[in-house]
């Protein structure tokens, strides 16, 4: 992710843009208006409206890859452990809003070969994600109840909160955050 701040600007420009219009409504010459340049100049930094739909999906699912790393290679117990995904959900939807948007609800329009990596990239999270769940449930730390059902419960409990992200001030925010981890502890802790 080492770009130059331009690029960066224009990546964060388009992440709103696609975030309000959708990618497909989305033009290359809306992107280079919110940023300032001809739509001819703005091909100087990138190559196509592609290119940045890819890059951040890529980046975003790279966020998420980085924070699961972590938290696996942690001394945690999988309480602990469910605790700070959840956390790494919430962080993201509050400091990527945009960038979430697009993640969750662009990635189709992702050409073929960087749509099957992608998905690959999200399946290797949801398995790492199960696999914290599943222990969870061996050990008696969690409910026993369908891996998949737990782990979409849980991801359907903090995919929402990007749209409310930067519309909250920090402290609602982080009301929200307890409120919703509260929830899922009841959900999902053993008694």
């Amino acid at each position: 992710m080492n770009r130059s701040k331009r690029k960066q600007e224009i990546y964060a420009a388009s992440a709103r843009l696609f975030r309000k219009k959708g990618y497909v409504a989305a033009s290359v010459r809306d992107i280079a208006e919110l940023v300032g340049l001809e739509p001819s100049s703005l091909y100087s930094h990138i190559k196509s409206k592609e290119e940045i739909l890819i890059n951040i999906c890529h980046d975003c699912a790279e966020l998420f890859a980085e924070g699961m790393e972590m938290i696996l290679d942690s001394e945690k117990t999988n309480i602990e452990k469910l605790d700070s995904l959840v956390d790494l959900h919430i962080d993201i939807a509050y400091n990527n809003p945009s960038s979430v948007t697009v993640f969750n609800d662009e990635w189709r329009h992702l050409p073929s070969q960087e749509l099957s990596e992608f998905l690959l990239k999200r399946k290797d999270y949801e398995d790492n994600f199960k696999k914290i769940l599943k222990s969870g449930m061996e050990n008696g730390d969690f409910e026993q109840m369908s891996l998949t059902t737990t782990f979409n419960i849980i991801i359907n409990s903090v995919k929402w909160l990007h749209f409310f992200a930067k519309k909250l001030k920090r402290e609602a925010f982080e009301v929200k955050r307890e409120e919703i981890k509260n929830f899922i502890r009841r959900g999902v802790y053993s008694s």
